[in-house]
């Protein structure tokens, strides 16, 4: 039996009267991010796949508001069949650990709602019955007969949208915003990351990495000891960890190999492994297998990055192509030397060793930095004068410390090998 409050519904019968709230963004925390329209796109056809991928970049890059990308991209689901959306959601895999997360917290005695500001309510609903959510909150659709009409509205897609809906369900439970916690992956959530609600940032964007009180990166049942309030234990690097981070330094080898057989044969070559790359990941998605990319993928990728594309290798080789095409050498070199063993220094040496949280990337640690620091000064005196691959080392692990709009695996080369060519 489900109590309406406006564009939310109440999942479960309230059993303790006064409790602690934990809030959860949907899509990047609960789900794979953007997988459910891919979903929705591909199921429909060519042509609403190519205007799903439109209006959502053009949301990604800022171009668009949100509410604008969803009017346009509802819009040209205009006389589909609300089953089919719900056949389509229900495919959509939920993250590993979802369910005992809300055992947990459920056992613990708190409340949970989904506010989701991407998905209609009614598929929002699907999703909190599965997870036995008290609310489930999204925007609301028209529809016809069971047919959608092609319009959308409701509090999520408006400005502070998330923030009337979450007041409201402080107000249905007696709660003040103290009293909560939010779990959230991106700027979409900035509205209810409030200064006195405890803010999880879940592998979050640059925005909320700054706004968060915690950050966790992985799993989604860390968040169970920032919540329980236990300390936080950063664990040895896992295997898959050192493979990637292996893959990662093996970056160091592209400015040598291109300086044996030329920077057009090597640019190319890295071209047709992306290329290669990216059919592999639309395989995957599928459930097929493409020889040796899929091995590797799925070696060098966590647990939770499988349910979603895996998208760091793209940026990885994008990085280095760019720096390899756009610097002159040794500059090129040295930058994208620097951030091959740099960054994976910081990555490995950070889990080993950190002990000292950087105050605007709370996941990232003075330790793991500055053996980033030492390891990018190294790599660059391979191919630049000591002071030069100082100074490029330095300019490195700012980037990488940096929250940035743009993915690190670009930005970190490209700077590098900027400030490189810029020096005397």
């Amino acid at each position: 039996m489900f109590s309406d409050l406006s564009e939310g519904k109440l999942l479960a019968n309230p059993s303790v009267t006064r409790c602690r709230l934990v809030v959860f963004d949907v899509e990047g925390v609960l789900i794979p991010k953007n997988r459910f329209f891919f979903e929705v796109g591909k199921s429909l056809g060519f042509r609403h796949l190519m205007k799903v991928l439109l209006f959502g970049f053009l949301y990604e890059i800022g171009a668009i508001p949100l509410k604008s990308a969803l009017q346009h991209i509802f819009s040209s689901l205009r006389g589909t069949k609300i089953e089919e959306l719900m056949k389509v959601a229900a495919k959509v895999p939920i993250v590993p650990n979802a369910s005992e997360v809300f055992e947990q917290l459920r056992a613990q005695g708190f409340k949970t709602a989904l506010i989701s500001s991407g998905l209609p309510t009614i598929l929002v609903q699907q999703l909190g019955t599965k997870l036995n959510s008290d609310y489930a909150f999204g925007f609301e659709v028209g529809m016809n007969g069971g047919t959608l009409t092609g319009d959308i509205w409701g509090d999520v897609i408006e400005r502070n949208g998330k923030f009337r809906v979450l007041s409201k369900i402080v107000k249905t439970e007696s709660l003040s915003t103290s009293d909560c916690v939010v779990v959230a992956d991106d700027r979409n959530n900035a509205s209810i990351f409030l200064r006195d609600i405890h803010k999880i940032g879940f592998n979050p964007d640059f925005v909320l990495r700054v706004k968060a009180d915690s950050v966790v990166i992985g799993k989604l049942s860390k968040i169970m000891t920032v919540i329980n309030g236990e300390p936080k234990h950063r664990g040895n690097p896992s295997i898959n960890d050192l493979f990637r981070e292996g893959i990662h330094a093996s970056g160091f080898l592209v400015p040598v190999v291109a300086g044996l057989i030329g920077v057009p044969i090597v640019a190319a070559l890295i071209f047709l492994v992306l290329g290669l790359y990216g059919i592999s990941e639309a395989l995957r998605t599928e459930g097929k297998k493409m020889p040796v990319f899929y091995q590797i993928t799925l070696r060098a990728s966590s647990q939770t990055e499988l349910y979603q594309l895996v998208l760091a290798p793209a940026y990885f080789a994008i990085g280095i192509l760019l720096t390899l095409l756009l610097f002159p050498v040794p500059a090129n070199s040295a930058a994208i030397a620097m951030f091959a063993f740099g960054d994976s220094a910081a990555s490995i040496f950070g889990r080993y060793f950190s002990k000292t949280p950087l105050p605007l990337n709370k996941d990232k640690s003075l330790e793991g930095s500055m053996a980033g620091f030492f390891f990018a000064f190294l790599a660059g005196l391979l191919f630049i004068s000591p002071l030069k691959a100082l100074a490029g080392a330095a300019v490195a692990m700012i980037v990488e410390y940096l929250p940035l709009p743009v993915n690190d695996n670009v930005l970190i080369p490209l700077i590098t090998g900027l400030a490189l060519t810029a020096m005397p």
